[in-house]
């Protein structure tokens, strides 16, 4: 008896294709066959190409696939791997070559993408193929590229650029944040202001003012130095003693479409343990551990916090600009994406996911949950790919190679890696995309009219609107 032979599914298999997104070009040598390629596009965004190679352009593949499953067949009188070619090529010949011809179409297919310098941006799909054994392999396929589209309204945009304040309070409570894991408590009577830890039994009341059954939570722990600390439970508890009660109320407020709602829960706080808050001396060797070694007196750590207060306001207003900008320029140039190419994306947005549960150890992964949440935004990523290519093609905005050796040159003088590598891992990543998106950005920002606002008074604004409706 002979093992039957592993051919795979083929009503059940995906023709082998790779995601363009991680299909990586190599380049051919030039003694290398041409393809006989035709190119063909039915409609805006899809495109067709029909390969046909004659059986001598694809025999040395065929014959690979021979000696890689003559490796695996056991024949009756040979051991494992040993039956001669002709017997093999006998009894199993057609079905190896036809199991070939497709995996030889997957990889003639990239050939003449990178032939013809052509661009899938979805996952190519087998429409026909037709294998001759001895005389010729022909297949046609069908993928998604990216549309042309006239572009309009994306210079002159209007942006509001919010303005982050703080004050010299915000930087020492910052200070007393970063001290939080360094203070002791000492145990005290009584509540006398908000540096103060208490332990509490909470227990939850009905509209009467009576116990609710099976409502209640002991040895709750709250610290009322704490800024996210309901007011009331601060307000209440001040003066308290140990043994004596205090009531609050909880208010749940949420929207519901533009509708808001409210719901207040009411409790009874038995106070069964008070400790005072006791901040640690300021020395240098505590402000230098604090600040990592940035700062080793008062007023360097004063500074040391100013500074990333500068730095995160000034990268978040960034964030806000660019995204509201370029949300403006997809609305402007609005256009149905490819859904393949749609897919595509969505489909690495979930892979990203799916790692970042497993580095935290999440359990509870839900794939098809996450698949729909990240609909819209890669719906959104592929307009705007599209968008920003037409864009920098448009305002014959470009990387060039001499740009990524600068930028190889730099690196490489921080890293230690050279140049040669690092232009390489370039390559890999796609760097060149990164750097044009970068460019375009740049450029959008450049044209936009752009209007600094106080960002407090925009949120009380904001604010105002929402509790009107």
């Amino acid at each position: 008896m002979a093992d039957a032979l592993d051919l795979g599914s083929s009503t059940q298999k995906v023709w082998g294709f790779e995601s363009p997104l991680s299909h990586k070009s190599h380049h051919k040598n030039k003694t290398e066959e041409h393809l006989e390629v035709q190119v063909t596009q039915p409609s805006g965004y899809q495109q067709e190409i029909e390969v046909t190679l004659s059986y001598d352009e694809i025999l040395p593949e065929i014959q690979q696939a021979y000696k890689d499953e003559a490796k695996k067949l056991t024949i009756d009188g040979f051991r494992k791997g040993k039956a001669p070619m002709g017997m093999i090529k006998k009894l199993y010949g057609e079905a190896i070559e036809y199991k070939a011809s497709e995996d030889i179409s997957s990889k003639k297919f990239w050939d003449a993408v990178e032939q013809e310098g052509l661009k899938p941006i979805s996952k190519p799909e087998l429409l026909d193929i037709n294998f001759v054994p001895g005389e010729k392999l022909y297949f046609k396929v069908g993928y998604e590229i990216k549309p042309k589209i006239e572009l309009k309204d994306y210079t002159g945009i209007e942006v509001e650029k919010p303005i982050f304040k703080f004050e010299a309070a915000d930087v020492d409570k910052e200070i007393d944040f970063m001290l939080k894991p360094h203070c002791k408590f000492e145990e005290t009577e009584l509540v006398a202001d908000n540096q103060h830890r208490i332990t509490v039994d909470l227990q939850r009341m009905d509209e009467q003012g009576m116990p609710m059954v099976g409502s209640r939570s002991e040895n709750i722990q709250i610290d009322l130095s704490d800024a996210k600390v309901n007011p009331q439970i601060k307000e209440n508890a001040i003066g308290k003693k140990v043994g004596e009660e205090f009531d609050f109320v909880f208010t749940d407020e949420h929207y519901r479409g533009e509708e808001l709602h409210k719901e207040e829960f009411k409790y009874q706080a038995d106070l069964i343990r008070v400790e005072k808050v006791v901040k640690p001396e300021l020395t240098e060797e505590l402000i230098k551990k604090i600040s990592r070694n940035k700062a080793s007196n008062i007023d360097e750590l004063k500074e040391y916090v100013t500074k990333n207060f500068e730095d995160y306001y000034t990268k978040q207003t960034e964030e806000i600009v660019t995204n509201n900008l370029l949300d403006i320029v997809v609305k402007n140039n609005d256009f149905t994406a490819p859904q393949g190419y749609v897919k595509t994306l969505q489909k690495r947005m979930v892979d990203s996911e799916r790692e970042n549960a497993k580095r935290y150890k999440a359990t509870n992964f839900d794939e098809a949950a996450v698949s729909e949440y990240l609909k819209p935004r890669a719906e959104w990523n592929a307009k705007w790919q599209i968008i920003m290519e037409a864009l920098a093609e448009k305002e014959n905005i470009k990387v060039e190679e001499s740009e990524l050796e600068e930028l190889a040159k730099k690196e490489s003088e921080k890293t230690g890696i050279t140049v040669a590598k690092l232009m390489k891992y370039y390559e890999d990543t796609s760097r060149a995309e990164m750097l044009l998106e970068e460019k375009v950005i740049r450029f959008l920002i450049d044209n936009a009219k752009i209007t600094e606002i106080d960002a407090a008074e925009k949120m009380k604004v904001k604010k105002g609107h929402k509790h009107e409706h």
